[in-house]
C-alpha cells in the first residue's frame, strides 16, 4: 500500500466520513480486544486525534502554541493501553517502556509535523500574524488532515488486525478519502498557497506521508502494505565503517540530476559498536548557474557538477569527516555526504527549467530529501534488529551542514529536518553559505523572489519564511531563531573565514562601491550581520581570521582551519563543545 498516493480529484468532504466507514476488513473481524499488535496502533491512532484537536483548539481557544501539559491526559491513556495489552519483547524487542516512550514520542511528533505545517512553525509564526479569515482557513485546514489522518489510519489498522487484509480495498479507500480532504482545503482554505505556501495537495500528500510513518511506527509488521516510511521501505545494506555510494532509485524517489542521471549519495555508518543516530550529514558545494550562458558552458567545461555519480569523495575523510579518533571528535557518528548536482544550492523542487538549447532539471531539495530519508529508514531497521529501546527519531543527535552552495542547501532545508523528519535534536552548520545580502539590484535577496518560485522552491522553505527576502541567510537565522533551543542541540554554527572571494563573488559582492572594494563591502556586511544576529536564540558563530590572496573558502574540510585556533579554541573543539554542551557554546 502507498498511503500518500493521491488520486483524480473532485470528492466532496462530506463524503469522507463514508468513505472511511465503508472500509471494512473481509473477515469482518478483528484481533481480540487485548491482543498488543491491536493495541499499539489504535493507542497511538486515538492519542493522535485527540492531541491534534487539543493543538487545533489551543489556537482558536487560546491564540498560541499548546503548552505540553495540555497533552498530559492523551499521553497517560495510551501508555495505560499500552501496559494493559503488551508485554515486553511482544512488540519486536522492546520492553514496554520502550514501546510506550516510542508511540508518545510519535503521538507528539507526528501531531507537531502537522501543526507546524499548518500555523506557520511550532511557534505559530503565520497564526500570530493572521487576520479572522486567514485564521479560520488554517483552523479548517488543520481539522480536514486531522480527520483524514484518523480515518485512514483506522482503516489501516483494521486491515492489518484482519486474517485477510485487501489491499486494493484499502488503497481504494486512501486514495478517495485524500481526495476528499484536498477538495475540503480547496474549498475551505482557497488562500493556503498565501499563507503558508503550499497547496492544497501538497498539504495533504505530506499529511498521507505521515500516515506511512505512523503506521510504520505502531505496528512490528506491515505486511502486505508497501510503506514509504520505516525498515519495509529499505532497499540498501551498506556496511558498519566503511563507506558505499548508494544510486537512488529515481522512479521510486522522484531524484533526477541535472545531466539526466539518478541521484547518488555516500553512507558511512557508524563502526560496530558505535551508536547509529549519531548522524553527520554534509552538502557538497560547487556554486550556482541561472542562466543559459552560464550553465551550458558550465556543463561543457565541468560535467561533475551534474552529476552525482562521479563525485571524488575527498570531502568524506578530512576536518569534520575525518574518521580519524586523533582530529576528530564525530569520527565515529554515521556520516552521510550528499553531492551536488543541479546548480540550485539543493532547494529544487523537482522542475526542469526549460532553456533554448538544452533543459536543465532543478532538484536539489528532492535529491537532498530522499537521501535522508533513505538513511533514516535505514537507521530505524537496524536499530530495531539490533534490539534494546530500538529506533527513536526524538534520540537521534545530528549535525546537518553543508560548504559553499552546500552551506546554503543547510539554510534552505534546516527546519525540514526539525519539523517533517522530525529529529529535533540536530544542529546546522552552513559552512562559507552566508547568503549574504549587498543591497543592489542583483543580490541573492532579488535572485531569490525570482528563482524560489521558479524552481519550485516555495513549499519546501518553511512555512513561517518563503518570499525573496528568505534566499537571505541573516533573514533565515531571524525566522528561525523563535523556533530554537526548543531542545539544546537546536542551534546553528555560522561557520566562515573573513575573508573568502569565492563566498563573495557567489553572494554578487563584486563591483566596488564609491572608494570601498567589493572585498571591503563583502567583509563589513559578513561583520555587520553578525553583530546584529549574533544574539538570537540559538545562533553562534566561528569565523576564522585568516588572510591573504583571495582568503580562504571553507573551513570545516581544511584540516589546517578545523585544528588552528581563533579566541583561544580550535573550530573542532568548538563545535564538539557545541554538541555535548549546547547551552554553553563559546561565544
Amino acid at each position: 500500500m502507498n498511503l500518500r498516493t493521491l488520486g483524480a480529484l473532485g470528492l466532496s468532504w462530506v463524503l469522507l466520513g463514508t468513505i472511511i466507514a465503508g472500509c471494512e476488513s473481509s473477515s469482518g473481524t478483528s484481533a481480540p480486544a487485548q491482543s498488543c499488535a491491536v493495541a499499539a496502533p489504535e493507542a497511538l491512532r486515538t492519542c493522535v486525534g485527540a492531541v491534534n484537536d487539543a493543538r487545533g483548539a489551543c489556537y482558536s481557544d487560546n491564540d498560541a502554541p499548546c503548552d505540553a501539559s495540555v497533552f498530559d491526559a492523551s499521553l497517560a491513556a495510551l501508555e495505560s493501553s499500552i501496559t494493559s495489552s503488551c508485554a515486553d519483547a511482544e512488540f519486536k524487542s522492546l520492553s514496554v517502556s520502550a514501546l510506550v516512550g516510542r508511540l508518545q514520542n510519535a503521538c507528539i511528533s507526528e501531531t507537531q509535523s502537522i501543526g507546524s505545517r499548518t500555523f506557520g512553525g511550532p511557534h505559530g509564526a503565520v497564526w500570530a500574524d493572521a487576520t479572522g479569515g486567514q485564521r479560520s482557513c488554517l483552523q479548517a485546514s488543520h481539522d480536514s488532515v486531522a480527520i483524514l489522518v484518523d480515518g485512514v489510519l483506522g482503516a489501516a489498522n483494521e486491515c492489518l488486525a484482519s486474517d485477510d487484509c485487501d489491499l486494493a480495498a484499502l488503497d481504494a479507500t486512501a486514495d478517495a478519502a485524500a481526495d476528499a480532504a484536498v477538495s475540503a482545503v480547496t474549498a475551505a482554505c482557497p488562500m493556503l498557497p498565501n499563507l503558508i505556501a503550499v497547496t492544497p495537495e501538497i498539504y495533504v500528500e505530506r499529511a498521507m506521508h505521515q500516515v506511512d510513518c505512523i503506521v510504520a511506527t505502531s505496528h512490528a509488521d506491515t505486511a502486505p502494505l508497501e510503506l514509504d516510511c520505516g525498515p519495509s521501505n529499505v532497499d540498501m545494506d551498506p556496511p558498519r565503517g566503511e563507506y558505499e555510494q548508494i544510486i537512488v532509485d529515481g522512479d521510486k524517489w522522484g531524484t533526477l540530476c541535472s545531466d539526466g542521471t539518478d541521484y547518488a549519495f555516500q553512507i558511512r555508518l557508524a563502526p560496530d559498536g558505535k551508536p547509529l543516530d549519531r548522524v553527520i550529514i554534509a552538502l557538497q558545494g560547487g556554486g550556482i548557474c541561472f542562466i543559459e550562458d552560464d550553465c551550458g558552458p558550465r556543463m561543457e567545461s565541468n560535467p561533475g557538477l551534474f552529476n552525482a555519480q562521479d563525485d571524488e569523495t575527498q570531502e568524506t575523510g578530512i576536518g569534520i569527516m575525518s574518521n580519524d579518533p586523533d582530529e576528530n571528535p564525530f569520527w565515529d557518528w554515521t556520516k552521510v555526504y550528499l553531492p551536488y548536482c543541479n546548480q540550485d544550492v539543493f532547494a529544487g523542487a523537482g522542475v526542469t527549467e526549460e532553456f533554448e538549447s538544452f533543459d536543465m532539471p532543478r532538484y536539489g531539495a528532492v535529491n537532498l530529501r530522499s537521501a535522508i530519508q533513505m538513511v533514516r529508514d535505514l537507521i530505524w531497521k537496524q536499530m530495531d534488529e539490533e534490539g534494546g529501546d530500538g529506533f527513536r527519531p526524538d534520540e537521534v543527535v545530528a549535525l546537518f551542514g553543508g560548504f559553499s552552495a552546500g552551506g546554503y542547501g543547510a539554510l534552505y532545508n534546516y527546519h525540514w529536518l526539525l519539523d517533517d523528519l522530525q529529529w529535533p535534536r540536530t544542529t546546522a552548520f552552513p559552512d562559507a553559505g552566508g547568503a549574504l545580502d549587498n543591497g543592489t539590484i542583483l543580490s541573492v535577496r532579488t535572485v531569490g523572489l525570482e528563482f524560489i518560485p521558479k524552481w519550485g522552491a516555495l513549499p519546501n522553505l518553511p512555512p513561517y519564511c518563503f518570499a525573496g527576502e528568505c534566499a537571505v541567510g541573516p533573514v533565515i537565522y531571524e525566522s528561525h531563531a523563535p523556533r530554537l533551543k526548543a531542545v539544546p542541540e537546536q542551534q546553528m554554527l555560522i561557520l566562515s573565514n573573513q575573508q573568502d572571494d569565492t563566498q563573495r563573488r557567489d553572494a554578487f559582492f563584486v563591483n566596488d562601491i564609491g572608494e570601498l572594494s567589493a572585498e571591503a563591502h563583502w567583509m563589513n556586511t559578513l561583520r555587520q550581520e553578525y553583530c546584529d544576529t549574533k544574539d538570537l536564540d540559538g545562533i553562534h558563530y566561528y569565523y576564522s581570521t585568516e588572510f591573504g590572496e583571495g582568503g580562504f573558502h571553507v573551513i570545516s574540510i581544511r584540516p589546517d582551519f578545523y585544528e588552528r585556533e581563533v579566541a583561544g579554541i580550535a573550530l573542532r573543539d568548538w563545535m564538539e563543545s557545541a554538541m555535548s554542551d549546547p547551552d554553553n557554546v563559546p561565544e
